[in-house]
Formats: C-alpha cells, structure tokens, sequence
C-alpha cells in the first residue's frame, strides 16, 4: 500500500536511535530515522527512511530568516541569532526582539505568534511580579516574528497578512526553502506559531544545512547565507538559551545545531558535514545523542569533545533525584562506532 503524500515515514520503515534504560531495564524505545551527507552531498549514513517528507518546523528558521533578509532586513549580530531561534524567553532574548520591532517600526501587539510565559525562570518571575503577564516576545518564534514584520515595512507589504501563504514573504521563503533543500515542498501546513511549515524529507534537510554552515568559507555562496552561519555560531546563547543542548553543542564544537518541534534535529560542521534525524514518537530528548554520535561515528567531529558536550546535554534517568539508569544508543547506531 503506497504511503500517503500527506503522511511521514511509518514505523516499519524507522529504527530504533536510542531506548531509555531505568534500573538495567529498557523502559521505552525511540525510533525514527537519520541521515548523515558529506560536504559533497552523498549520503555517508542512513538509517530509516531519510526520503518521505517531514514537517521540518523550527529547522526552518534560518532558511525563513534567509528569506527575510534577502528582502532587504538589515538584521546584525544576535538579530540574526535571534531570527533564527527557538529561544527560551530570557530577558536578553526579549530585549533583541523588542529591538528589531523598534528598528522595524512596529509594535509587540503586531506579532502574530501566540503571547506565552518564557521557559526562563528569571524572565517568567519578572513578568509575573511585574503583572505584565504573558507576552508574544516571550513566545520561542518571536525573533522570527519580528524579522518577518521588518520585512513587511522594507518592502510596504502588508503586515496584517503576513503568514498567510500567498504573502510575497512567504512565497519567498518557499523558494529559499527549495532552492537549499534541492527539493519541491511535498505539503505545507501551519506551524506552532501560526507560520507556515514546509514539509521536505530528512535528505534535504540535511543538504540545505550543508550549504549554510559552508557558506562563510565558500566564495561562491550567499553572502547573507553566511552571515547566519557566523552568527548561529558568534550567539549561541541567542538560538536557544545558556545551559541548553543547541546552544552547548554550538559553544563546545563550532557545529551549527537547531531543534525543531516534533524530535526533529540538525547539525552541520563548518566542513559542510551534515546530520538530519526525526525521532516518530516526537520526543527530543535523545536528539543530541544520536545526532552528535552520527557526526563523531564519521570522523565529522571530535570523539572526547562530544563526549564531554553529551555528559552536559543528555537528560539523566532519575530514581528519587539520583541517576538510576540513562538514554543510550539503539543498536542501529551504536553499531556505527563498532
């Protein structure tokens, strides 16, 4: 029976990234799939299947804030960050994003993504005592927001109507989308945050990850590619948030990471070596170990860095506050180190 075109992949096409060990018993399994492409583009690592589109959700972001500069946002320094995040709401995540609404002319209440209380404790507790409540620039989409409202007012688009598809923002950031991916948009739906979301398979977004992260040494590429390259990089903190796996990962190894909604995670090297998984069930927790143990099992990264970035991000397995067993590697990819 042929797979739906508005579908993902099934289980009987995954395999099994990680399970979660509590007291020497194997609690749950993580299945799904990955795929790891050189900086030439060929597939180094498969596992699963790596052609049925995903929605690729937040792993868009810097293709969308591609999207928004090459229609004339004069976005710098954490901007760029910040237009490609899925932030923590801190209070230096908030005051970049008021920023670029204030350089853009607009105000809070144009934002089209939801108002939400910050994961950051300090900005949620400042918020609360403040009795402002929630607020759009809290919300994790905000930076992306913002950068797609600025590109309304440089080019006298309409900001009411910004996320609607036949925007002439969002047909841009289509094209952007296929033209890095290598791929036509198999479906589009609405994201968490109201955007639209592209669905394209693990492959291509792996490739388009891999001609980002080779851009700033690539003469022949986009320079505003580039430029959210350096920046995902010079502001890690601005992508996620301190203390969280995409912005350590960033610090610790110089290999751009972003998270996406739904267990979907990519990294790519300055080389141009590129890993994209989705884990079916939508749990993240065990992206960054898979992930950064795909790059390592290929030679893409150092073995003791990622081990010591992977003692910092991967969630400890608890039994009455202490470590009771742990997330490890499903077969599939442990074999890889063999």
């Amino acid at each position: 029976m042929a797979l739906n075109s508005h579908a993902t992949f099934t289980v009987d096409s995954a395999v099994e990234l990680a399970v979660v060990e509590r007291s020497g018993f194997v609690e749950s399994r993580h299945i799904g799939a990955a795929v790891v492409l050189a900086a030439d583009g060929h597939v180094v690592t498969q596992l699963g299947d790596i052609s049925t589109p995903i929605l690729a959700r937040s792993t868009l972001k810097p293709l969308q804030a591609l999207a928004a500069m090459q229609s004339g946002v004069p976005l710098r320094g954490a901007q760029v960050a910040l237009a490609c995040a899925s932030h923590t709401g801190s209070l230096d995540h908030m005051d970049v994003v008021e920023g670029m609404l204030k350089a853009a002319g607009v105000k809070e209440d144009q934002l089209q993504c939801p108002a939400a209380w910050p994961q950051d404790e300090t900005a949620r507790t400042w918020l609360t005592r403040s009795e402002r409540g929630k607020s759009r620039l809290a919300f994790n989409c905000s930076g992306k927001h913002a950068a797609f409202l600025w590109a309304c007012t440089e080019n006298g688009w309409d900001t009411h109507s910004y996320l609607e598809p036949n925007h002439p923002l969002q047909q841009r950031i289509r094209t952007v989308i296929e033209e890095y991916s290598g791929e036509r948009i198999a479906h589009l739906g609405i994201d968490g945050c109201g955007a639209p979301v592209a669905a394209i398979s693990l492959t291509g977004l792996a490739r388009a990850y891999s001609l980002l992260a080779k851009a700033p040494s690539d003469k022949t590429s986009n320079a505003r590619a580039a430029t959210i390259a350096t920046s995902m990089l010079d502001y890690p903190w601005a992508v996620q948030g301190r203390g969280e796996a995409n912005t350590i990962v960033m610090e610790e190894l110089d290999v751009i990471a972003k998270i996406g909604a739904e267990g979907i995670l990519v990294m790519a090297t300055s080389q141009g070596v590129s890993v994209a998984l989705k884990v079916l069930d939508g749990n993240l927790r065990a992206t960054s170990l898979v992930g950064l143990t795909l790059l390592a099992a290929c030679g893409a990264v150092d073995i003791p860095g990622v081990s010591s970035v992977l003692e910092k991000v991967v969630e400890p397995v608890l039994g009455g506050g202490r470590p009771v067993g742990k997330i490890r590697l499903g077969h599939a990819v442990s074999a890889l180190l063999d």
